[in-house]
């Protein structure tokens, strides 16, 4: 709420809240020495600054299918002197598609990536596959209720319909975290 200078009466402000991914970050518990698997991790959005959260003795593993994303996330870390990232160029939907060995990961990322593959179920049975016993997935998806930034409504997935998909992979739901006025999203376990 904020005061309308005019008549000192409260008005309800709407707070436009984007995601932060260093907020994000320190919130889920992401600690130094970790090891993360960034799935879809285009621009390098949430890569870089994870990378820098876990220092020298963590390793990043930035992962996509366009060879574009690889390129400008080596150029990212050159520049940023970040040695902890590992970019590869992977289709996540295939079975092993990460290339990364089970029970490797203490964290996988996804965001914004799920509603952009056909084969969900896929990429989620992967990120399970490649995080220790006790391991965690974020996953930040677009949310339905708010269309006037992002895709389209047609091809983002309801909460539900994810949650859905994540009980048949074997993953439980530890929570549910706020992320942007545009977006939601889901913490799980292994």
């Amino acid at each position: 709420m904020d005061y309308n200078e005019q008549d000192g009466q409260k008005n309800q402000s709407y707070d436009i809240k984007f995601i932060n991914p260093v907020l994000i970050i320190n919130a889920i518990g992401i600690e130094e020495g970790s090891i993360v698997a960034d799935f879809g991790c285009g621009s390098g959005y949430f890569s870089l600054p994870i990378a820098k959260k876990i220092g020298e003795n963590g390793v990043l593993y930035a992962l996509d299918i366009l060879p574009q994303s690889i390129e400008m996330i080596n150029g990212y870390a050159k520049t940023m002197g970040l040695t902890n990232i590992i970019t590869k160029r992977v289709n996540l939907e295939k079975n092993n598609g990460s290339t990364l060995n089970e029970g490797s990961c203490d964290w996988v990322i996804m965001k914004d990536m799920l509603f952009q593959n056909k084969l969900k179920g896929n990429i989620i049975k992967e990120a399970a596959r490649v995080l220790r016993e006790g391991g965690k997935i974020l996953i930040i998806e677009w949310d339905t209720k708010d269309s006037s930034i992002g895709p389209n409504c047609s091809v983002r997935i309801p909460k539900e319909s994810l949650m859905e998909i994540i009980q048949e992979s074997g993953m439980s739901i530890l929570n549910e975290i706020p992320v942007s006025n545009f977006h939601y999203g889901l913490v799980l376990v292994k």
